[in-house]
């Protein structure tokens, strides 16, 4: 669905703040409530949106270390692949998963307690299964971003 100018800044706006109140966005880009409401009620339906979501403070959550997990299968066709991301969808600690090209196949961005968590994670919950190659953990010093998608013509 192409975006007009409106739709844009919509986008943007709630990107930032999925909070804002409708008659706040409408006033930010120049629109009624009414047809506001409208607008965004069309780019949800269209599925430019796909869910609104709440960002919280991974320390006050409980969170101690992120990381980046690196997963090369044994096998990269489609069978392997899907088996092995359903269970990670599964897993808790994991915040999102990238089916990616190049040396490895997947890299998790994984939120957990402590090392010994992320220890347990690893070695005997991700490693251990069969389709699983090689694992390669990358700490995460500061996570810097969270800007949202760019909204490209």
């Amino acid at each position: 669905m192409p975006l007009d100018r409106i739709d844009s800044q919509i986008v943007a706006a709630l990107q930032k703040d999925a909070r804002l109140s409708n008659k706040e966005l409408a006033a930010m880009v120049g629109l009624a409530p009414s047809s506001c409401h409208t607008r965004v009620r069309r780019l949800t339906d269209s599925g430019v949106f796909r869910s609104f979501c709440t960002e919280i403070d991974p320390a006050r959550a409980g969170v101690g270390l992120e990381t980046l997990v690196q997963i090369r299968l044994t096998d990269h066709g489609e069978k392997h692949g899907r088996k092995t991301v359903q269970f990670l969808e599964s897993c808790p600690e994991v915040v999102e998963i990238f089916l990616i090209a190049g040396q490895v196949d997947l890299v998790l961005h994984v939120a957990v307690r402590d090392t010994q968590h992320l220890r347990k994670l690893v070695l005997d919950t991700i490693a251990t299964r069969p389709e699983v190659a090689d694992v390669d953990t990358r700490l995460v010093y500061e996570r810097i971003g969270g800007r949202g998608y760019p909204l490209l013509d």
